[in-house]
């Protein structure tokens, strides 16, 4: 069976409750279906498609790709029609934003390996995601010598020779002849390697539109850009001086500069999962036979030996041995768990202190597989932010379009020239072609994206300033965000002995083991006690110290030695334990002496930082259970904790607030990764793992809590600044595109008016945030 909410394997008995239709593989996930209900079921069906949890036809795989090249809605539909052209490929799903195509295939048509080649070409470049890919600087070069070094020598000419003439003033030179053969030759060949050279993403996006059938600004850019140059060439054919080849450098190099900060945004995007595929097991060590296979020749039933440090390459059970296990990468539990024979044990997870033999489960997968899974999932058809621009492009570009061939044609007509029919449908393009639209938000971006490096926020996706703004629920996680995420020493109780003695004696035994309770004791003390015949126990740990046999670890290991427990350390370690800490109890001369509180401190500014959202619902994920999550119940600007919850069930949850309205995470590791790329905003503290920073849209790089709140702030200014950028390039519109219609405009003074629309918002985008 699989948990109703989730869909991971449930336990025998599964979780259920009278009150809540379903089983469940946890408490957590449970709860969460308990406080949500079924009322979020359609919105979530209807989200599916976007979140891609279609499930994989049977007989089918799924292989996931980075695609470079990638960079509006047209690419993904294009790409996807890539895959879906591949005989044997039942379906393709690629994001833009995240630069990723989720292959679903049928693996006896289709070799997994071919695949990025086959799904290459256009400009777009198909890879395995973890073959890393190196930035050559060719976009840079490429704007720099087509319009840097051409673009400006044509510019040089236009100044010197022709400008002059069109406001009535006498050549440098007389442009009769030979004279003005040579330059205008010069500025073709010029202008021919700016448009074609540095021009060539914004041709490649026109005829990809054409290709997909959704019109996009690349190809109403490309038209202006192209049809001013294609006038100029036959107007120079025909010696014309005349020429609007500076229309084409000012459409080329003013679009190609907006886009250049998109891509560099971006670029780090195709490196997801990196830190996870770096940590799932390759290989396993049989047991009793030491034989080391592969993890994927391990059968049902096998047993595998895993020693101190290593990962558990499988779910399953304990067949032999007792260890304290570190689950907080799959599940978010900041308190290793012990494991005894017969308990089930999950792959990915790691074993701290003693050797464990496992006996892989029914199913030989792994539930770090399964979360890498998951995040894939989400992050290839996580539809991103679109630009205004492009969404309005489908119906705006052949709207531009109709409306030029209508001029030109109205004007043959009723009797005006050819050339002049011409002009004035050419300048129809060139004053609509939206650059001012195009810079609109990546120049915005940029503004929010360097206020939020000033207050050390790295902004990793414009998403951010599109969805945070709008955000009703923010969701914690608490491990490692509402907490410092290690263990630390939070105090020692002594009864009939000095506190520096009891910790010491503690710290002298727990030096000997690798569990994170005794990094935590043993980090508290400088000079440590010897000690000598020291015996690891599966709860604690036993020795001489100062020539007295002393016991340190938990109150059953004391009754098992029946040793005294005095009613006053009996009771202190039940204090601690319902405060949400771990008690290790400290004796010898066979009674117990004293307890010291061992646990995850809570960050002290997290209670203020929750306030600051005391406008939105305020929502705690934990996969810790008891007293710590009931702490964060009562803290009054906590408005809902969900409790004992596993990654995927965290990923679930968020996706069930998202039925309610825009939904904002904030985590820090690898198990809180498939919930912020669920979420509409992530926000990752770098504190944390590699791979939450890479899911999220930010990431806090000072692992400042407080950090969190002037993210929201710069996200909301700068949406602000996005929004007026677009008032004024659809207003510019407005005005520019009746004049041009009437003939009131020419393809220069149109060029300049387009020029100047864009420095406007360039000069918009530029002013400060705020400190």
């Amino acid at each position: 069976m699989s948990c109703k909410l989730c869909d991971l394997p449930t336990p025998d008995p599964p979780i259920t409750a009278p009150d809540t239709d379903g089983e469940f593989c946890c408490r957590g996930c449970l709860e969460v279906q308990r406080r949500l209900g079924e009322d979020a079921e359609a919105a979530l069906e209807a989200n599916d498609d976007d979140l891609g949890t279609e499930p994989v036809p049977e007989g089918c795989e799924q292989a996931f790709l980075a695609v470079d090249g990638m960079h509006c809605s047209t690419c993904e539909v294009f790409v996807e029609s890539l895959g879906s052209d591949i005989d044997g490929v039942d379906a393709a799903e690629a994001s833009y934003a995240s630069e990723l195509l989720r292959v679903v295939y049928d693996p006896d048509r289709v070799d997994s390996e071919a695949l990025p080649e086959r799904l290459s070409g256009y400009g777009y470049e198909a890879r395995l995601p973890e073959e890393q890919t190196e930035d050559d600087g060719s976009d840079v070069v490429r704007f720099l010598i087509g319009g840097g070094f051409f673009g400006m020598m044509a510019m040089l000419w236009y100044v010197l020779f022709l400008y002059p003439t069109y406001f009535g003033y006498p050549p440098l030179v007389d442009l009769g002849g030979f004279a003005f053969a040579y330059i205008a030759a010069n500025i073709w060949v010029f202008i021919s390697v700016v448009l074609f050279y540095t021009g060539y993403p914004l041709l490649r996006g026109a005829y990809v539109s054409l290709r997909a059938g959704r019109p996009n600004t690349d190809l109403l850019v490309s038209l202006a850009a192209v049809g001013a140059y294609v006038y100029s060439t036959l107007a120079l054919a025909l010696g014309r001086t005349e020429l609007y080849f500076d229309v084409t450098i000012a459409i080329v190099l003013v679009v190609t500069a907006g886009t250049q900060y998109e891509s560099r945004i971006k670029r780090r995007a195709s490196d997801l999962l990196s830190e996870l595929t770096e940590l799932r097991v390759e290989e396993v060590t049989r047991h009793p036979s030491g034989e080391v296979v592969a993890v994927s020749a391990v059968e049902p039933g096998d047993d595998l030996l895993v020693k101190p440090g290593d990962r558990i390459p499988v779910d399953g059970t304990v067949a032999e041995g007792s260890a304290a296990v570190d689950e907080a990468l799959v599940t978010g539990e900041s308190l290793p768990r012990s494991k005894a024979p017969g308990d089930d044990v999950r792959g990915g997870t790691v074993v701290t202190d003693a050797p464990l033999v496992v006996r892989a489960g029914e199913e030989v997968t792994s539930t770090l597989d399964r979360l890498v899974e998951l995040l894939w999932r989400i992050q290839s058809s996580r539809p991103g932010a679109q630009r205004l621009a492009d969404r309005l492009a489908t119906v705006f570009v052949p709207l531009v379009v109709i409306l030029a061939m209508v001029t030109t044609g109205w004007l043959l007509a009723t009797g005006a020239a050819p050339a002049e029919a011409l002009l004035t449908g050419l300048t129809v393009l060139i004053v609509s072609c939206p650059c001012a639209l195009g810079l609109a938000t990546p120049l915005a971006v940029a503004s929010g994206t360097r206020a939020a490096a000033a207050r050390n926020v790295v902004v990793a996706t414009p998403a951010l300033f599109e969805a945070a703004p709008e955000a009703d629920t923010v969701v914690f996680d608490k491990t490692g965000t509402l907490t410092t995420g290690a263990m630390t020493l939070r105090e020692v109780s002594a009864v009939d002995t000095d506190r520096d003695a009891l910790l010491a004696r503690a710290a002298a035994l727990e030096h000997f083991s690798a569990h994170p309770i005794a990094t935590a004791i043993t980090d508290a003390v400088e000079d440590l006690p010897e000690a000598v015949d020291v015996e690891t126990h599966e709860r604690g740990v036993s020795g001489t110290v100062d020539g007295t046999t002393t016991l340190v670890g938990h109150p059953s290991l004391f009754a098992d030695r029946e040793w005294t427990i005095p009613e006053s350390v009996a009771d202190r370690a039940e204090a601690v334990r319902s405060e949400g800490s771990v008690p290790v109890v400290v004796g010898w001369e066979e009674r117990a002496r004293g307890v010291v509180a061992v646990g995850d401190e809570p960050r002290p500014e997290w209670s203020a930082v929750a306030e600051t959202f005391a406008d939105r619902e305020v929502v705690v994920l934990t996969g810790d259970e008891g007293a710590s999550a009931d702490r964060l119940r009562a803290d009054p600007n906590v408005d809902r904790v969900f409790s004992g919850v596993k990654p995927a069930a965290k990923a679930e949850t968020v996706r069930r607030l998202r039925a309610d309205g825009t939904v904002a995470m904030v985590g820090d590791g690898s198990n809180d990764a498939p919930a912020l790329a669920a979420a509409d905003v992530g926000i990752a503290l770098a504190g944390g793992t590699q791979l939450a920073t890479e899911a999220a849209d930010a990431v806090v790089v000072d692992d400042d809590l407080r950090s969190v709140p002037d993210t929201f702030d710069i996200a909301a200014a700068t949406n602000r600044r996005i929004k007026s950028n677009l008032a004024w390039a659809f207003g510019y519109n407005a005005v520019a595109i009746p004049l041009a219609v009437f003939g009131l405009l020419n393809p220069l003074f149109a060029a300049v008016a387009m020029a100047s629309s864009s420095l406007l918002v360039v000069v918009n985008s530029s002013r400060s945030l705020g400190p």
